[in-house]
């Protein structure tokens, strides 16, 4: 028995789903913040973290009150009841030091936030945009570039008694964006064109969600590179700024130590227990800060990571790095 297929009902159309692309939002960050997994950034991240921890906890780990005065001791070296020694009035210097690295890491970090996103939007949306209101973003960006960011701090500390550390970080960061925004606006114009953008463009997907969507995971580490680099500048201008007397000595930080230190002539009587830790506080932070701008760098440029890809894979094998001839391996007769 035949049977007509023209008779037969046509099978009902099946609608096949498009798999979505494994690479989530997810994992591009995860794949952007690789860059603090190297040894240089962890490293840099730890020593940093003690100084975060000692500013928030300065008031538990201070043994004394910055301004507690001892008359019987004037001047002290470094003893068992005074570990960083005192000051020509008996202040303890290790009490002042844990108290001073609180306004240090508040400058830095206040100051290097405002910079950012200053940048980020700055910078990526004239990347983006095409036309005259790139090039206005991108005038801005340089008007701001030659703008001196120390007088105009001098300037706006003249006009307070006291000037509080969020005015002081809130000039840095409104004068020290524009390097960064001008970095990111390259790498934009350049993502712009890659074809995940065009495709998002054409699917319709809009500017917030290409930015942030899109372009924000790829450019994570010139972003993480401009934080730590507004940080570093933010910390030395505020010590420079406390020591040559701008920011008044009463707000404790490291730089304020060392301004009464000098006038104290502790370096000319080599007291240096009251000189030495800020100065080894203000280096340690900058070493933290320089090796994890250099983990950044390594993880950014190619070649730095291949390089240093290529070295941990030699270390492993028991192979010297430095060494010019490339081991060899002999076969011998058993191994034929």
């Amino acid at each position: 028995m035949t049977t007509d297929l023209r008779t037969q009902p046509a099978p009902a159309p099946t609608t096949q789903r498009v798999p979505r692309p494994t690479t989530t939002v997810r994992t591009r960050l995860g794949s952007a913040f690789a860059m603090f997994r190297n040894r240089k950034s962890i490293t840099g991240l730890v020593i940093l973290g003690f100084f975060v921890l000692v500013a928030a906890f300065a008031d538990v780990l201070a043994p004394y009150s910055p301004t507690q005065v001892d008359n019987t001791a004037r001047f002290q070296p470094p003893s068992a009841e005074h570990w960083l020694g005192t000051t020509h009035l008996g202040e303890d210097v290790l009490s002042q030091v844990i108290h001073g690295t609180r306004g240090v890491i508040v400058v830095g970090f206040l100051a290097a936030i405002i910079a950012t996103v200053i940048a980020v939007v700055i910078g990526v949306i004239a990347g983006y945009l095409r036309g005259w209101r790139s090039e206005s973003l991108s005038a801005l960006t340089n008007v701001f570039l030659v703008i001196p960011g120390l007088p105009l701090i001098i300037i706006v500390a003249s006009l307070f008694d006291d000037p509080p550390l969020i005015v002081i970080a809130a000039v840095l960061g409104l004068t020290g964006w524009a390097w960064g925004a001008r970095v990111l606006r390259a790498q934009t114009m350049s993502l712009r064109n890659r074809d995940f953008v065009q495709a998002a463009r054409a699917n319709g997907e809009p500017l917030r969600r290409i930015i942030g969507m899109e372009m924000l995971p790829n450019l994570m580490a010139l972003i993480a590179a401009s934080f730590v680099g507004t940080v570093t500048a933010a910390i030395l201008a505020l010590t420079t700024l406390s020591y040559i007397g701008v920011i008044p000595v009463n707000t404790y930080n490291w730089g304020t130590i060392l301004n009464w230190a000098s006038a104290q002539g502790a370096f000319r009587q080599n007291q240096w227990w009251w000189f030495l830790p800020p100065g080894l506080c203000i280096a340690a932070i900058g070493v933290a800060l320089s090796l994890i701008n250099f983990g950044i760098d390594e993880y950014v440029n190619p070649r730095l990571r291949s390089a240093g890809e290529r070295a941990r894979a030699m270390k492993k094998r028991g192979l010297d790095v430095n060494d010019a001839v490339t081991a060899v391996r002999t076969t011998t007769k058993d191994d034929a």
